[in-house]
């Protein structure tokens, strides 16, 4: 965290509203901008975040994890379930668990592919039911 500025120098480096159709100059409530600063991500964590939702962006895989928030399932099995190859739900499958969305477990010779935790399930579930929302 970087070490507290002084008032000339915070409101500085702020940036411009320029264009914000506001009419008003309105003062910086410092002490909440600095409360603030707290709960914003980190540039880390946004960048790993962004990175999160940006394997989601795919349609394939988020069929893929439709699929898995089901049931568990063996690729080939997902692969019916989802209209597609073993060989690109098994590429999907191997970005999903790079990011800890999906893992398994083998029996034997197969492997049955799961949500990883409920964190995933969740988040899953609650996006679903929010496109679902009649809109206002």
């Amino acid at each position: 965290m970087s070490k507290p500025l002084d008032a000339q120098t915070e409101i500085a480096s702020l940036p411009v509203t320029e264009g914000l159709n506001c009419s008003a100059v309105h003062p910086v409530d410092l002490n909440s901008v600095r409360l603030l600063h707290r709960d914003i991500l980190n540039p880390e964590k946004a960048q790993r975040m962004a990175e999160f939702f940006s394997l989601l962006g795919d349609a394939n895989r988020l069929r893929i994890v439709s699929a898995l928030a089901v049931q568990e399932l063996c690729v080939c099995d997902l692969a019916a379930a989802v209209k597609m190859s073993e060989s690109a739900v098994s590429h999907q499958l191997r970005m999903l668990r790079a990011m800890r969305l999906v893992g398994y477990r083998k029996q034997g010779r197969n492997v049955f592919y799961h949500l990883k935790d409920t964190h995933v399930l969740n988040l899953y579930r609650e996006v679903a039911e929010h496109l679902d929302e009649p809109e206002d």
